[in-house]
Order: structure tokens, then C-alpha cells, then sequence
């Protein structure tokens, strides 16, 4: 019997490949038996770097960069096992994890760094690149790391504008005359499962906007700022963004990739997917465990179980979610190719206890979801060893 293990992180309590430990130890405890293959995933925001280098034997480099409040921190690039590709993350360089929650400031947060991490490599003579979005502090649509990359963004009175969002409005040309000359020569995966355009009611600000400290009147001041940006950058090179699927995704990152770089974009659970091969293993699987730490009605829009869902379904392979919250009335997410979904709090707990035992608590429901599973198809089908640890 073969189960693959396919879950995205436990934010704030557990990576990816902590979460697929804790389900493979379950599972073993019920069926020490089982083959189980460990495939941790990720949708294109923070840990999608780490899983890509894991996954193919490559390697890291730690360096120190622009934070997104203009101090160093510390980031990192991935180098595939192929000694050819570089992996970034938007977040590890401009994430919100480098800012404290009571220092969250959109409207000043840059993606310099971004842009430091991506000179860096090329200084290193990378020219393939897989860019991971998500997580960021950031809503500059992008210009900040633009300027890291040479690009002069100037006021009307010809000077430079400062960091963030709220210096968007005062950008009244954009120069590219010193914009590194190598990046034409290079190609970019874009990693994302966002679609939403960079302006408007769905775009970054609206959407995304308070997760990273924006009030509703910082909202309105950055959708403003992201509006006169895109009208520059269509005046300066004929793309509009406004609209674009996808240029709104971390904070309108993805729209300065469409544009100034050459460029594709393709959802992150299939970039992960692809190189982790989960296909082949799925052709003899017989079970699949996903999950992340919240499922809700987010999950249903590109996200990583749903990518483990859809992948699955092509092989007509049975998925069971685990997570650590499941919104109410998310059952309609249940049909042929879902088999359950199950939370971890198996009894009344806070949020926190939760988090502080979360590698426990998968353990045991991965265990009970099992022991369930092959009750009911075992051992009429097959009579699988089911362990007794009572």
C-alpha cells in the first residue's frame, strides 16, 4: 500500500517537511508496513525555495540584503541541483517576517532587497531563475527592486523618489537607461497562485493591502499610488497593468516582473509539483494525505491542497486534507476524490496549544484517519497489518 504525503506548512508552528514527518510518524504507528512517500509542497510564498533545493540536492547561499524597512537583514538564494537554476523568494528578503507586527509600515516597506538578491546572482552568473512570490511586507508594486537594479524612478524635479507605496504618486519618469542590461538575457519562472490585477477593488492594495498593516486610508493612498505607477509604466513601455492577471501579487511585484523582465508565470504548487515528481509517484498511489494549517475558502482558489487535489484526481487517487483549523461549512470542498478533511484539535484547545503541539497532534489524526481507512478497505481487499498500540 502506498500513501503519498503531500502537505504545504503549518504557518507559524510547522514547515512543510515538519508537517510530512509528523503524518508519516502517524501513519507508521498504524501500518508500519506502508510505503510512504514524503513530498512536501509549497504554492510559491516561503518555504518554496527550501523545498526546491531539498528536492534536487542543491544548495543555499546566505547573504545580507535591504529589509523591507530599510535595514540589512539576512536572506538567502537557493541554487538547484543542477548548479544552473536560481531560486528566490520574494519573502525571504521582503517578507513580513522581517518586520514585527507593531512595526508593520506598507506604506514605507520596499522591495529593494528583492532586487539585491537577484544582482547578487547574476553576479554569480545565474541566468535561469525561479522567483517565489508570497509573503511579502511590501506594496511598491515592485519599484524598489527595480532601483536595486538600476532603474532611476524620478520626481519632478528630477530627483529619486524614497521607499514604499506611498512614494509611488510622485513618480513622474522612469528611467532605464542604467536598468541592469543582463536581465534581457535571462529567463524568470514566476511562482504564484495570486491572480488578482494590480489595482481596484481586487487588486493588491484592497486585497492584500491590511494583512500587511494598511488601515483603510492607508488603503486607499497605496491603490492610488499603484494606479499612477501603472500609468507610468504604461506611458514608459506600452504594458498596461492595471488589469493583469496576477500583477498584483505581492504587492504588485508580479506586475514589475511582467513587465520589465522577461518572464512567465505559472502557478507555484505546479512549479513545486513538477519538480518533485509528484505525477510519477501518484501513477501507484493509493492515498494521498495533503493539508496546510487553515482550510477555508482560500483553499479552493489555487492553493496548495487543491493543487494536491487536482493532481491526484488526474490519477484517480482518493486525497484526505489535515489541517490545523478547518473553516465551518467548508464541506462542500468533500466529493468523489476527497475522502474527509480533519482538524488536529481533537479536543477543546486554544490556537496556541494547538501550534505548541502541532507535530503530536498530526501525528495522532494521520494515525486514527488511517486506521479508519483501512478498516474500511483492508481488509476485505487485502488484509493490511494494521498495528495495535493499545
Amino acid at each position: 500500500m502506498k500513501i503519498i504525503i503531500a502537505p504545504d506548512s503549518f504557518k507559524g508552528s510547522l514547515n512543510a517537511k515538519e508537517v510530512a514527518e509528523a503524518v508519516d510518524r502517524g501513519i507508521k504507528n498504524a501500518f508500519p508496513k506502508a510505503d510512504t512517500v514524503q513530498l512536501p509542497m509549497a504554492d510559491g510564498g516561503e518555504g518554496t525555495m527550501d523545498i526546491l533545493v531539498s528536492t534536487t540536492n542543491g544548495r543555499k547561499r546566505d547573504v545580507s540584503v535591504t529589509g523591507p524597512l530599510g535595514e540589512q537583514v539576512s536572506a538567502a538564494y537557493g541554487v538547484l541541483g543542477d548548479g544552473k537554476t536560481c531560486v528566490i523568494e520574494v519573502a525571504s528578503a521582503s517578507g513580513l517576517d522581517h518586520v514585527a507586527k507593531d512595526r508593520l509600515a506598507p506604506l514605507e516597506a520596499t522591495t529593494y532587497g528583492t532586487g539585491e538578491l537577484i544582482k547578487l546572482a547574476l553576479d554569480e552568473g545565474f541566468t535561469t531563475f525561479i522567483i517565489g512570490l508570497g509573503g511579502s511586507a511590501t506594496n511598491d508594486g515592485g519599484a524598489g527592486m527595480l532601483q536595486a537594479l538600476g532603474a532611476k524612478l524620478l520626481d519632478a524635479d528630477g530627483k529619486e523618489i524614497g521607499f514604499g507605496g506611498g512614494e509611488l504618486k510622485r513618480v513622474h519618469a522612469i528611467d532605464l537607461s542604467e536598468f541592469d542590461a543582463r536581465i534581457p538575457t535571462c529567463d524568470f519562472l514566476i511562482a504564484s497562485d495570486v491572480k488578482n490585477p494590480l489595482v481596484g477593488p481586487n487588486g493588491a492594495s484592497h486585497v492584500f493591502g491590511p494583512q500587511k498593516g494598511a488601515t483603510a486610508a492607508h488603503v486607499k493612498v497605496l491603490d492610488q499610488g499603484l494606479t499612477h505607477w501603472a500609468d507610468m509604466v504604461a506611458d514608459t513601455t506600452g504594458s498596461y497593468l492595471h488589469d493583469c492577471p496576477g500583477a498584483g501579487a505581492a504587492g504588485g511585484i508580479g506586475g514589475a516582473f511582467q513587465v520589465f523582465f522577461p518572464s512567465e508565470m505559472k502557478r507555484g504548487i505546479e512549479v513545486v509539483q513538477s519538480y518533485s515528481r509528484l505525477d510519477k509517484h501518484l501513477k501507484d498511489a493509493d492515498i494521498v494525505v495533503t493539508g496546510e494549517g487553515r482550510i477555508d475558502s482560500q483553499s479552493l482558489s489555487g492553493k496548495t491542497p487543491m493543487g494536491v487535489i487536482e493532481a491526484a484526481q488526474k490519477h484517480g487517487v482518493p486525497t484526505v486534507i489535515i489541517a490545523g483549523a478547518v473553516e465551518e461549512g467548508i464541506t462542500e470542498l468533500i466529493g468523489d476524490s476527497i475522502v474527509s478533511i480533519h482538524s488536529i484539535a481533537n479536543r477543546p484547545m486554544s490556537v496556541e496549544e494547538s501550534i505548541a503541539n502541532a507535530s503530536d497532534l498530526l501525528a495522532f489524526t494521520a494515525e486514527q484517519i488511517i486506521r479508519t481507512y483501512f478498516y474500511q478497505t483492508k481488509i476485505h481487499q487485502g488484509g493490511y497489518q494494521i498495528e495495535n498500540n493499545g
